[in-house]
């Protein structure tokens, strides 16, 4: 059976989604250590309202 190819979330390129791809869902480990980095760098955002702008909690109950 011929895996199936998608692409790489990094590069586009098509590569292989199998357990023969030590990457996957990557091309290679260059893609993948560089789209680890853009999260590190927090490149990629999540959206939503900024924390600072939620009320505050109530006080504890006793």
């Amino acid at each position: 059976m011929k895996p199936r190819l998608v692409p790489c979330p990094k590069c586009g390129t098509l590569t292989p989604f199998s357990p023969d791809n030590p990457y996957r869902p990557f091309c290679s480990a260059r893609c993948r250590t560089d789209d680890l980095a853009s999260w590190a760098e927090e490149k990629y955002r999540i959206e939503g309202s900024d924390a600072s702008e939620e009320p505050p909690l109530p006080p504890p109950l006793d």
